[in-house]
């Protein structure tokens, strides 16, 4: 647990420092490869919650190791520092192609408590995606919670 503060305090601190620095600093360049690199991240998020949740729904036969797998790339993917994924100015008013709404970067913005959440789920899961099929049903809940959750409030429609 140490180190996990540890690593959101870090995170947090090196958001901070970014954003501070990059205020006026940030190129068309970073901000698309930021983009890019966040959108790659939902990607891989969405391929391994797709063999999850296959599973879980028995559309594919359950597979502990292969579960469990899923669960170890979510894991590491909800650990990455995404301080450079989300600068200001990459908004869906600001640039063509991104869905992030503005209201990320509102002073109100509730988003470090919905990425909380979220990890929380992900840790969860990757205990127990591969122990057995009930266990991978029951913390797919909490995993696509946290996902809506950010997904509707911070996220442009599709369209």
């Amino acid at each position: 647990m140490r180190k996990f503060n540890l690593t959101i305090l870090s995170a947090i601190v090196g958001s901070v420092a970014v954003l501070a620095y990059a205020d006026g600093h940030i190129s068309d360049k970073q901000i698309s490869a930021g983009i890019k690199a966040r959108q790659s991240q939902m990607q891989l998020y969405a391929f391994n919650l797709g063999a999850l949740g296959a599973m879980a729904k028995g559309d594919v036969p359950y597979d502990a190791d292969a579960a469990g797998s899923a669960a170890n790339n979510l894991a590491a993917l909800a650990s990455l520092s995404q301080a450079g994924y989300w600068l200001p100015g990459s908004d869906s008013n600001s640039v063509e192609g991104s869905r992030a709404l503005p209201a990320i970067w509102a002073a109100d913005s509730k988003v470090g408590e919905k990425g909380k959440a979220f990890y929380d789920a992900v840790i969860a899961m990757q205990a127990a995606a591969g122990t057995d099929l009930g266990a991978l049903q029951a913390a797919m809940g909490a995993v696509g919670k946290s996902c809506g959750s950010c997904h509707e409030d911070y996220r442009k429609p599709k369209g």
